[in-house]
């Protein structure tokens, strides 16, 4: 028996590729908190500065529904190797770079190079191990995945103030190093991947879709653009962003046609005839949503609100992504006992739960209350990943599992990036319409007002300011009335994303009873 066809321990194969996706993962998150770092070193506006998260998520969003062409097409392993390669050079580079658009168009490297990553991750967890330890090897993958953006503010914001924004990107290089290395030695495509690569070839070589691929870039890469954008360019009053929309939106209507008329097409798009895999993926969007949603929800609050540092408002979500670490493998375990859609339940009724009590916060919240309702969601996210994860996937077969790893993947960071944008937008309106309903209270016949007024400048004149006792007065008035206004639209997003995650539980009903020993071919996340 020759070394490479020695027996690899599954757990360590599994250790590795988790290891690889929360590299690629904490990459999305860890670089928010850099970023008025990066504009102040490189010369350049907060605004301009943002194009380095923009270039990421576009070229990201573009590669990872097309991993499973690719990984099909040059083999899986090939794959996962290039794309370690080419994100640990991009990101040595990124640490490098002169100035913003070098780094801009390094990171648009980068975010291609990881777009290849977290599906081929999955499919071959889903090789590795047999459906009945499936459940446990789901759930390191989880943790991986779910517990980077949860510290991935604390760790950028500990680095940049501490040593450099560079390091940021630069602490990727000796773990993709790593990565490279033990996936060279442990990993190997199965053999019906390189049966059907062979078939292929004999049959008339590569055929790669032009056509449908420059689709997939328009469609998807001018989405990501709006939602990553729209906020801060003002959404429809931008011409850029109407532009954008209007062509996402007739790309993503010729690539449905054109992709179900392929034989070979770069996007299996007939996999959403099954069921199962559409309900989940459409679950899957919305957890995404409510995970990095509620992530870049709760720093603002406290930030904006109670005047947190970006360190202290990570480590209000930090304790969070433990709560998942630990619940991770007692829900793999418990997956396979249970009905999944019963887990499913459990984890919407929890989350959506610990939300709405979020609309309970006010202006003085402590720290304790914030830390425990977070980690209340988390808590309920945990039964979420591996049972929506393993529906998705009931009926693949193991020929679809790549196809289907990148779709369900882009559906979690596409419900990622449209939370984040809801949130900003939503809570930037509704403060508006809040200051207008408050205001419109505030008249000279209000006794509340008169009197927040009189004892206020009496507090003034009494602090040896009496010119200005009136005028501070107002300011003063004004203040707490953008403080509640901005309160009110914080409290309005959380009442929002707790009503849509209960409104989700009849959708469970569209969903067969399984367990995880009960799937051929489940993938982990």
């Amino acid at each position: 028996m020759t070394p490479s066809d020695r027996p690899v321990n599954p757990w360590l194969i599994a250790v590795v590729v988790a290891l690889g996706a929360f590299m690629e993962v904490l990459d999305i998150s860890i670089a928010n908190v850099a970023l008025p770092h990066m504009a102040g070193d490189l010369s350049a506006s907060n605004s301009q500065a943002s194009w380095v998260l923009t270039s990421y998520l576009v070229t990201n969003a573009i590669v990872m529904p097309i991993t499973g062409w690719l990984a099909n097409t040059f083999g899986r392993k090939r794959l996962y190797l290039t794309c370690i390669v080419g994100f640990t050079v991009s990101s040595l580079l990124c640490g490098l770079a002169p100035n913003l658009a070098t780094l801009v168009a390094l990171r648009a490297v980068q975010g291609a190079s990881g777009g290849g990553l977290q599906p081929s991750a999955q499919a071959i967890l889903s090789d590795t191990f047999p459906p009945t330890k499936r459940g446990m090897a789901m759930s390191l993958y989880g943790i991986a995945v779910v517990f980077a953006p949860a510290i991935g503010p604390t760790l950028g914001g500990w680095i940049t103030d501490n040593f450099s924004w560079r390091w940021v990107f630069l602490i990727n290089v000796p773990v993709g190093i790593v990565v490279f290395s033990l996936i060279a030695a442990l990993v190997r495509d199965p053999k019906r991947m390189t049966e059907a690569r062979g078939k292929a070839r004999a049959s008339g070589g590569i055929s790669f879709d032009s056509i449908g691929f420059s689709l997939v870039a328009l469609a998807l890469g001018c989405l990501q653009i709006v939602l990553d954008r729209g906020q801060q360019d003002d959404w429809l009053n931008s011409p850029m962003i109407s532009t954008l929309i209007a062509i996402s939106a007739c790309a993503f209507i010729a690539m449905i046609f054109w992709e179900l008329r392929r034989q070979n097409p770069i996007i299996d798009l007939r996999l959403y005839r099954d069921r199962g895999f559409a309900v989940s993926n459409f679950l899957m969007l919305m957890l995404g949503f409510m995970l990095l949603g509620s992530t870049y929800l709760i720093p603002a609050f406290v930030q904006s609100l109670l005047g947190y540092t970006a360190t202290d408002a990570g480590l209000v979500i930090t304790p969070g992504g433990f709560v998942i670490m630990l619940m991770m493998p007692i829900v793999g375990r418990l997956s396979g006992r249970m009905d999944l859609r019963l887990m499913i339940l459990c984890g919407f009724l929890i989350t959506g739960l610990a939300t709405y009590h979020m609309t309970s916060f006010y202006l003085g919240v402590d720290y304790t209350t914030i830390m425990l309702a977070r980690a209340g969601q988390a808590l309920g996210m945990a039964f979420l990943f591996i049972p929506i994860n393993t529906l998705a996937f009931a009926e693949m077969s193991g020929a679809q599992t790549s196809n289907a790893s990148g779709l369900i993947n882009l559906a979690r960071n596409l419900g990622g990036s449209i939370g984040i944008s809801v949130v900003s937008t939503l809570v930037s309106r509704r403060e508006r319409f809040h200051q207008t309903i408050i205001t419109a209270h505030l008249t000279d016949y209000s006794p509340a007002a008169r009197s927040f007024l009189h004892f206020t400048a009496q507090h003034f004149i009494a602090a040896g300011r009496p010119l200005l006792a009136a005028r501070s007065a107002l300011a003063a008035l004004y203040r707490q009335v953008q403080l509640q206004a901005q309160l009110q639209g914080y409290l309005d997003v959380m009442k929002l994303f707790a009503v849509l995650f209960l409104a989700l539980i009849p959708l469970l009903l569209l969903l067969k009873k399984g367990r995880v020993s009960d799937a051929g071919h489940a993938p982990a996340h």
